[in-house]
This record gives structure tokens, sequence and C-alpha cells, in this order.
């Protein structure tokens, strides 16, 4: 095989993927002649067992500062450590210049792919293909009356699982209900549910617009007794909302934002206001009758007018909370842009910002050292033309929604201990959980990241997370990357963590997601909506 300079990533993935952050990341492993990751001299070996036996051998040799020569996590309460011969089997490992990779098995590569969200929409989807099937065969007597509610109440769900206020009420009903008393397999069965619940967006939407084809043919097929206004308003909010849906499909959600932003926002607009249309007409023509009702209770009783109503309500509700908001842009180096905002935050939420008040908003993770602080901040990685801009010509202020997303990083108060591990800029979405909970472990891999991400990052870091509780892993000082699975079985076992929640690129993400299927430690990666 010919060896290219990005023959080290997997998956297909090039570096053209990447932000400017996390490709010095892979541009110094390129570079590396020494062995890719660290571990402890073998004399050291000698007196390690008369230290607590939680000292972690690979975690000594990649711990920053040297006023910490020895690393000791403290164990949970009943936890015993590790043996002698445990760490010596650990020391004595042999230091090679390229990790290993264990083979997956197809069943873990199966289960990681139809995940969560794939169940969600393949289960949502097949109710309602049934569900059509079932009409077209006149044995569902509901759809014969109801179309319009069943078209509506799809979309209607669809909106909501994706309405920043609607889920937020999801994950406070989970943290504070589950977190004091429900064992772990129930939080992260929980916790996988929050996380997927795109799935359910997708599966309604396209539910949705099957539903209304389906109506808008039925009405056709007695197009002698309905009033050509109605079929024509019908076929108008199908068009829209077919466009709609097709807009979000990942192929052009992902090589065509703007496209998609365009077209899944302003025609899904047009879709709910021509919705409006068709509602109404169709509700107020009688057809039996053949003229306009001009009582309003038929109207105002019929189910199809209020899931417009509510669909109305979860489309206004984040943008009433648009503001245009004053803005300190902090440039540690031409890679990235450090934002700085007034307010503090919860851990684990996502921002929108962008430079105009409906169009091209983008999505970051927010650090805050907590809800009392002054401030929090946004990490954004050089990658397109907007966050390009960001560099390039700092804004004094922006446009975001004050009512914040949740990711799934915001779940982490459910768990009682656990690890959060990011590369490059995901620094950004990660930081928090661990600033703001003491029982959390912090790994961030990246290059060079004090020149990179600056000052700021830097302060946040050292000043609430104590060294026995990061690994800050610099692979341009390191001479490389890590071996992430034995950073990660290693901390595991010594921090005794309950569950890793992942922000990386879409190659360390499948790594790690894979590694730690493989080796039974529950985790959570960074989702890319299919």
């Amino acid at each position: 095989m010919i060896n290219t300079p990005n023959s080290h990533l997997t998956g297909g993935q090039s570096l053209d993927s990447l932000d400017d952050a996390e490709k010095g990341m892979y541009d110094s492993t390129l570079e590396l002649t020494a062995p890719c990751f660290v571990y402890v001299e073998q004399k050291r070996a000698k007196h390690a067992a008369n230290f607590l036996l939680t000292v972690s051998p690979v975690q000594q040799g990649i711990t920053p500062g040297t006023s910490v020569p020895e690393l000791s996590l403290s164990l949970p309460v009943g936890r015993r450590p590790a043996d002698a011969s445990e760490l010596e089997m650990t020391i004595k490992k042999p230091a090679q210049s390229k990790p290993q990779k264990q083979k997956i098995s197809r069943w873990i590569l199966f289960d990681l792919w139809f995940n969560t969200y794939r169940k969600f929409f393949t289960f949502v989807t097949l109710l309602n293909l049934t569900g059509i099937i079932l009409a077209a065969l006149g044995r569902f007597s509901y759809a014969e009356n109801h179309l319009g509610a069943l078209v509506l109440g799809n979309l209607l769900c669809a909106i909501m699982m994706r309405n920043e206020l609607f889920i937020r009420v999801l994950y406070v009903v989970a943290i504070y209900g589950l977190r004091s008393w429900a064992p772990v397999r129930v939080k992260l069965a929980v916790t996988s549910v929050l996380q997927h619940v795109g799935g359910i967006h997708s599966g309604c939407a396209l539910s949705g617009a099957g539903w209304l084809i389906y109506k808008i043919v039925d009405i056709i097929r007695y197009r002698a007794v309905q009033h050509p206004a109605v079929i024509a308003s019908g076929i108008v909010t199908n068009v829209f909302i077919i466009i709609s849906v097709l807009s979000a499909f990942p192929w052009v959600r992902n090589t065509y934002h703007n496209v998609f932003e365009k077209h899944h926002r302003f025609v899904g607009w047009l879709g709910l206001a021509m919705t409006w249309v068709f509602v109404i007409m169709g509700n107020t023509y009688d057809i039996k009758l053949g003229k306009w009702r001009t009582n309003a209770n038929s109207l105002l009783s019929a189910q199809e007018l209020w899931f417009a109503v509510f669909m109305t309500i979860f489309v206004l509700i984040p943008w009433v909370t648009l503001r245009e908001v004053p803005v300190e842009v902090e440039i540690p180096s031409p890679k990235v842009a450090v934002l700085k905002f007034q307010r503090g935050m919860q851990q684990g939420l996502l921002g929108r910002i962008s430079r105009t008040s409906i169009m091209e908003y983008h999505a970051f993770g927010i650090i805050s050292e907590g809800k009392k602080s002054p401030h929090h901040y946004m990490v954004c990685g050089v990658q397109g033309d907007f966050t390009k801009g960001l560099v390039a010509n700092p804004p004094k202020t922006v446009w975001t929604r004050e009512l914040k997303f949740a990711g799934v990083g915001h779940a982490s108060a459910m768990f009682h201990r656990g690890i959060r591990i990011c590369t490059g800029t995901g620094i950004g979405a990660a930081l928090s959980t661990c600033i703001q909970s003491p029982n959390w472990f912090l790994i961030w891999i990246g290059s060079d990241q004090e020149r990179t991400f600056g000052p700021t990052v830097s302060r946040l870091i050292h000043s609430h997370i104590e060294p026995e509780r990061m690994i800050l892993w610099d692979s341009k000082k390191r001479g490389g990357r890590p071996d992430t699975m034995e950073l990660l079985k290693d901390t595991w076992k010594r921090f005794g963590a309950e569950v890793v929640f992942i922000t990386s690129n879409m190659q360390g993400n499948d790594e790690m997601m894979q590694g730690c299927a493989r080796e039974g430690m529950h985790a959570f990666g960074t989702l890319w909506d299919f």
C-alpha cells in the first residue's frame, strides 16, 4: 500500500474535514519518530507499590506540571486500589511506535450503527407506514375522518423534538428525577434517549410528509366534491413541506449548509403558513353542502387547528428570545477565536450565534464557571467561512438566542462519576462539566494547546480543575497523539467512572466509541444527525 500524507486517518476521512486546531494534532503525528504514548520508566516500578497504588503509570507520563510528579486519583468509597501485580503489568507493557488496532466485532459495529437514533427513526416510520397502508385498505377508520390530524400530529412532534425549551424540560425531569436513586443502566438508557430524540424528529417529519401526500391524493380522488381552492392550498403546502424535509437529508445538510438552512427554515416557515391556510379552508368548506361555513364552531373544534396552534408556538419560542448581544473576541492563534459573553451558564449547554438576525446560525459549546459567573465563553475553531470571519474580522456584537439548547453533556449531572474526553476545539463543549463538577475527569488531546487556545482557556482549566483530575496531552510537545484507549481504560479503572462522554471529530469519535464498546465501558459520543 502506498502511504499518503493522510493515510493515518481512517474511515475515509481527510484533513479537510477537521478544523485548523484539530489538523495540528494530525500534522504533529506525521513528524513523529518517538513513541506515540509515554509510559513510566522501569526503575519507578520498584517503589510504586509503596504509594496508594492508585497511581496511573500512563498518567504519570503525561500529566502536565512538574509540581505534580505523582498522580494519585481519589477512589470512590468502597473501591479497592489496584494490586501490585496489576500495576507491574501495566508498567512493563512495552512502548511501541504505533498503537496496535484491535479488531472490532461485527456485532459491536452494527450495534453502534443501529443506535437509538436509527431505532427511533425506524419505529416511527414503520408505524406510520403501517397506518398509511391500513388507511389505503379502508381498515383505519380514524384516518378516514382525521387525515389532517395525522399529518399535523407528526409535524408537531417533529418540531417539539428540536425545540430548545421542550428538550431542556426533558433534561430537567431526567436529571432531578433519576440522579439520586436510579441504577446506572437506567441513567444510561435515559441519556441515550435524550441524545437521540433527533430520530423521532426525522421519523415524524418524513411520516408527516407521507401522510400529507396521502391526504392530497385522497382530496384529488374526490375533487368533484372538493373546492379547487382547497386542493390548490393542499398541493402548495405539500410542496413546501417536502422541500423542507428533503433539504435536511444528511448529504444536503453536511455538503451545502447554507442551502439546507435557507430551505429547511424559510421554506419550512412558508409550509407552516400554508398549513394554516389549508387547515382553515379545509375545515370551513362543507363538501356535503358544497359551500363555505360561516360558523366558526366547526373550525375551533377541529383537532387540526390546535395542532397548528401548538406547531406555531413551538416554532416561535426560540425566536422570541433572539437578541443582539455584545461580545469580546480573543484570537490566541489563527486557528481559534475565543468569544466572551455576559452571564454564566449551566454545564452542558450549547449556543447558536450569527452575524445576522435570521441567517447562518452556528452552534458551539459553552464554557462557564457556573450560573453565578459573570461570563461564559465559546471556543470557535477555524473551519468554514463563518469561523474564518471571526478571526479575520472580529465582531463587536453577534445575534444569539438567549434560550440555549442542551447537548448530551448536560446529562452528565445524572451520574456520580465520569470522564469527559475531547480533542481540539471539543474543549468548548467539554470543559464546563469538569469545571462545575468535582466528580468528572478531563482528558484533552490537542496540538500546542496553550499557544493555540490562549490564556483564557488555560486559566479556566488550571483555576478550577485539580492536576489529579485532568490529563492534558499536547501532541506537539509529546511527540504525537496518545493511545486514547489506553488513557481511557486506565482512567476508567482508577477514577471509578460510570460513563465516558466524547467530543471529537468523526475519526476520533468512531475509534473511541468502538474501543469503549469493546472494553465494556459505557460511552456517548458526538452525534451527526443522519
